[in-house]
């Protein structure tokens, strides 16, 4: 492991530095984003939202608050309460015909000369200043304004939670005669709820002064919680239900599961907070899946580079490996490599007591070679032989190039009786071998000899000894005659 780092430290630390790059600029990225979409919602998208909604409200209660003003002004309403109401049939009609054409829940007319109250279905009761159900009518005739919006339950719907609007009539010299107007079920407004969610995608609903969830589309209609009791806004209910004006709050409150952004205004319409919430889970999940697909992207790419670097370093390795140790020419090991590979090979002959032989190897008069015909074929001469030697030798067997025209060759659990036998056929291969070479259009007949000696490794020899033997056998070869094979004991 400590070699693979020393060998590949440079790569690994290279590698290390492309996947923190690639980590830290997603990560910020995704954070950057993040924070900028948070910031987005809470200062613009939501307000927006707020604002839409509250106009949208607005013109919904508009309308109805438009048609109550006719009726208030209409001068068949005023004339028949003036005129001491008397054909009930003729405003009970006119009810009726209001709440058809404005697809409304109800339609009301109150005199405040009988106190009658009249709707489209007839005579519903007469309203006493003693009935607590009947308090909006003596607080409407105290009214300043023309108009009020209220949310009571309506006694000509079953106690239906209504929205109201009750509109002041005053006769012709503007004194206070009645009130009218018509009625708006809340589940109109909750389908009106569902649809502003639906075009918007947030969660919208309306709180009372109290704090108590007065209406809500359908994604709430199970809660019927108070501010103040339910997880994570309970943290912020203080800020909502003291606000008392009309400009949005920009909030926000920590769940269990994710992080919610609330913008709250108060309608004085109704007197209730309108609270349009953000989750910010649903925005930042498909940054989220942006951020995995860039992860896994990078990942991709820095494994795809890291592998193409590897192959190229580790091509580029075993290029220099194999220069530093291969000798140019001959492809043979060159002597440095071979000192490394004898030495092993030395550990392993004394640990397995099997015998090993060295074979040194000059070629005859090679000088002149190189002299007479030129180093082209000399070192044709140097490719030929190394050939022949690998093909005669065996595959355990390792020969290297030790020297200009000399090659030393490992022969491997062999004897020095074989080691010579197997020194004598290579030799006697080389000299029967057809040198003989083709340049210019000219061929150089050439016949090659070799001189070879032979030691083998004796226990606890050193290196240097045993090549000093072989050599010595060499040089004994070479001074009878050259072109035989000599050993030393």
């Amino acid at each position: 492991m400590h070699n693979m780092f020393k060998k590949y430290g440079l790569l690994v630390w290279l590698s290390l530095i492309l996947i923190a790059g690639f980590v830290f600029t997603t990560v910020a990225s995704y954070i950057v984003s993040s924070d900028a979409i948070q910031q987005g919602l809470s200062e613009q998208t939501l307000p927006i939202t707020g604002d839409n909604v509250y106009s949208e409200i607005q013109k919904d209660i508009l309308r109805p608050v438009f048609v109550s003003s006719q009726m208030a002004h209409d001068t068949f309403v005023r004339d028949w309460i003036m005129n001491g109401e008397q054909d009930q049939e003729q405003v009970i009609k006119y009810l009726k015909e209001i709440k058809i054409k404005n697809n409304a829940i109800s339609s009301f007319l109150v005199s405040d000369l009988t106190h009658n109250y009249y709707h489209a279905n007839g005579l519903l009761k007469t309203v006493k200043e003693s009935e607590p159900r009947d308090k909006w009518f003596y607080r409407v005739r105290k009214l300043s304004s023309a108009y009020e919006t209220n949310v009571d339950v309506d006694l000509a719907n079953r106690d239906t939670m209504t929205i109201f609007i009750n509109y002041r009539i005053l006769d012709y010299a503007g004194k206070f005669i009645g009130v009218t107007g018509i009625g708006l079920t809340l589940d109109t407004m909750k389908h009106l709820i569902d649809s502003y969610q639906s075009r918007f995608h947030r969660n919208i609903y309306f709180v009372d002064q109290k704090g108590n969830i007065a209406l809500a589309g359908n994604n709430m209609k199970n809660i019927r919680s108070n501010l103040r009791e339910i997880d994570g806004i309970s943290s912020i209910a203080a800020q909502i239900l003291d606000n008392r004006k009309s400009e949005s709050l920009h909030l926000e409150y920590k769940t269990a599961t994710s992080k919610m952004l609330v913008n709250s205004r108060f309608i004085p319409e109704l007197g209730w907070h309108l609270l349009v919430e953000q989750d910010m889970n649903n925005d930042i999940k498909p940054l989220q899946n942006i951020f995995l697909i860039n992860m896994g992207i990078s990942a991709a790419i820095t494994m795809i580079a890291l592998l193409i670097l590897l192959f190229t370093v580790r091509r580029y390795q075993n290029r220099l490996e194999k220069s530093a140790s291969t000798d140019p020419l001959t492809s043979l090991l060159n002597r440095q490599a071979f000192d490394f590979v004898f030495q092993q090979a030395l550990l392993d002959s004394e640990r397995s007591r099997q015998p090993m032989c060295a074979v040194l190897l000059d070629i005859d008069f090679f000088k002149k070679v190189n002299d007479k015909h030129g180093h082209l074929v000399g070192d044709h001469v140097l490719k030929e032989i190394a050939m022949i030697a690998k093909r005669s030798l065996r595959e355990s067997d390792v020969i290297c190039r030790w020297g200009g025209e000399e090659f030393l060759i490992l022969l491997k659990n062999c004897t020095l009786e074989k080691a010579t036998s197997i020194a004598e056929n290579l030799r006697n291969t080389i000299a029967n071998n057809d040198f003989s070479r083709t340049t210019d259009l000219t061929r150089t007949r050439l016949s090659i000899t070799v001189s070879m000696g032979v030691a083998q490794c004796k226990d606890k020899e050193t290196e240097d000894s045993v090549f000093e033997r072989a050599d010595l056998a060499l040089y004994q070869a070479k001074e009878n005659g050259r072109d035989s094979v000599y050993f030393s004991e």
